[in-house]
């Protein structure tokens, strides 16, 4: 069920040379070097020539439904908050007041600094509008509508829109649409894909343009976010298939091991699911805890299209190789499993989100922990983050000085700017001090 790799022996470079030598022998999602860059343009261009119109021209061709208005009517938002089952509700607003308080706990305060007179402040100021992408196809994403909009709405964003595409009757699920309400999205639009991306970058008759997108979303919805990152923000345009890489030892109960590799392979195919051991006793027993799960799996054929292409069971020396391996994975979530996790969370330089112990499974982190799911993928996690409250912030400064400072400080601004040619410069601090 899970490829094995043995890299006992064989990670013996020095460190730089040993991060490099893994990235480039370390399988990756195939997509992930092959975005459809030229169809993406031909959508988005098409989008922006033709509106309304060839979005339900597009929304046909991708999805097989035809839509006549594109906005969902508020009036369905309050109706699915009424309609779910109680249970389902209570779990919503369980999970939104958790994501709502731990956002609000990072949210930074405006700041003052003070060096001799040079005062700068800091402010932080919300854009004005965000469009949240949440995917549809396979499976209702209600999370990811909680996990996209509740940072925002934490940020002061005034406008926030969501994107979804239609089911087969050219609606949105009653589940997603109760998480619009209860996390106070203000427009709904039943469209997904690159033509939804191009509508919220540059607009349509219906749907005004936004400042920022995020959400997750498939290699198209990922490759039009980059391609229209110089109109709008795209913080998270790296959301893409679903990764996990757990690290395991003898102490890891195997069942454990085996299910928290199935939970991100039951995405479907594209993804990456890796267990990284010290102890080949455990790659066996985990790959066949895997194998019998999967067998009864409800989602049996998504896992397995997943595995049979991005499972791995690697067998290294040692902890230390272990986060070697992690590390230049570089993955979406990081499972920590082993006898004493926390010995490991400093070895940590790469991951998206890191669960530390048996019992911090990486489903509560999709859900409920707060911090959002849409996480870095592809390996972006070397330079990316988690999304959060400072996407859709920007900071600005305000300078002051009194007459006194800045004749102190107008001789070095005065031989900075004469170094590099700039004469106007230093004759706007020149002109300001003289006696």
């Amino acid at each position: 069920m899970l490829t094995r790799l043995d890299l006992r022996g064989k990670l013996e470079a020095p460190g730089s040379e040993r991060d490099a030598q893994l990235r480039s022998e370390l399988p990756r999602p195939a997509m992930a070097g092959n975005p459809p860059v030229t169809a993406v343009r031909e959508i988005i261009d098409d989008v922006r020539s033709g509106g309304d119109e060839a979005l339900r021209r597009l929304t046909n061709r991708f999805d097989g439904v035809a839509i006549d208005d594109i906005r969902v009517p508020a009036v369905e938002l309050e109706a699915a908050l009424r309609d779910i089952p109680p249970m389902l509700r209570e779990s919503m607003e369980e999970a939104c007041a958790s994501i709502l308080a731990f956002q609000r706990s990072t949210k930074p305060d405006d700041s003052r600094y003070d060096r001799d007179g040079v005062v700068v402040r800091s402010l932080w100021k919300p854009v004005e509008s965000a469009g949240c992408y949440v995917p549809g196809g396979l499976a209702e994403y209600p999370s990811s509508v909680l996990m996209s909009v509740v940072p925002a709405r934490v940020a002061g964003v005034e406008r926030v829109v969501l994107a979804v595409p239609p089911d087969g009757d050219g609606n949105v699920p009653t589940s997603v649409l109760a998480a619009a309400a209860l996390s106070q999205v203000d427009e709904v639009y039943r469209v997904g894909g690159a033509q939804a991306i191009a509508a919220l970058a540059y607009g349509t008759e219906s749907v005004a343009p936004v400042d920022v997108i995020v959400g997750p979303g498939n290699i198209y919805v990922a490759t039009a976010k980059r391609e229209v990152s110089g109109v709008v923000g795209v913080p998270s345009s790296f959301a893409g298939p679903s990764e996990v890489v757990v690290v395991a030892d003898e102490t890891t109960p195997p069942e454990f091991a085996a299910i928290d590799l199935i939970v991100q392979a039951e995405h479907g195919p594209d993804g990456l699911a890796w267990l990284i051991t010290w102890s080949e006793e455990v790659a066996d027993r985990v790959n066949e805890t895997v194998a019998s799960l999967v067998a009864r799996a409800e989602r049996r054929n998504e896992i397995e299209a997943t595995l049979s292409e991005g499972g791995f069971a690697v067998v290294v020396d040692d902890p230390n190789a272990a986060m070697d391996v992690a590390n230049a994975i570089a993955p979406e979530h990081l499972q920590l499993m082993s006898v004493d996790p926390e010995s490991l969370v400093p070895l940590v330089r790469h991951a998206g989100a890191i669960f530390a112990g048996s019992y911090a499974p990486a489903s509560v982190g999709d859900y409920l922990a707060g911090p959002s799911h849409v996480l870095p993928v592809y390996g972006s996690a070397r330079f990316a983050s988690a999304l959060g409250v400072h996407d859709f912030l920007r900071s600005q400064h305000v300078v002051s000085l009194d007459e006194a400072t800045l004749g102190r400080v107008s001789p070095h601004v005065a031989a900075l700017a004469t170094a590099e040619g700039l004469a106007a410069h230093a004759l706007s601090v020149r002109m300001r001090s003289r006696p």
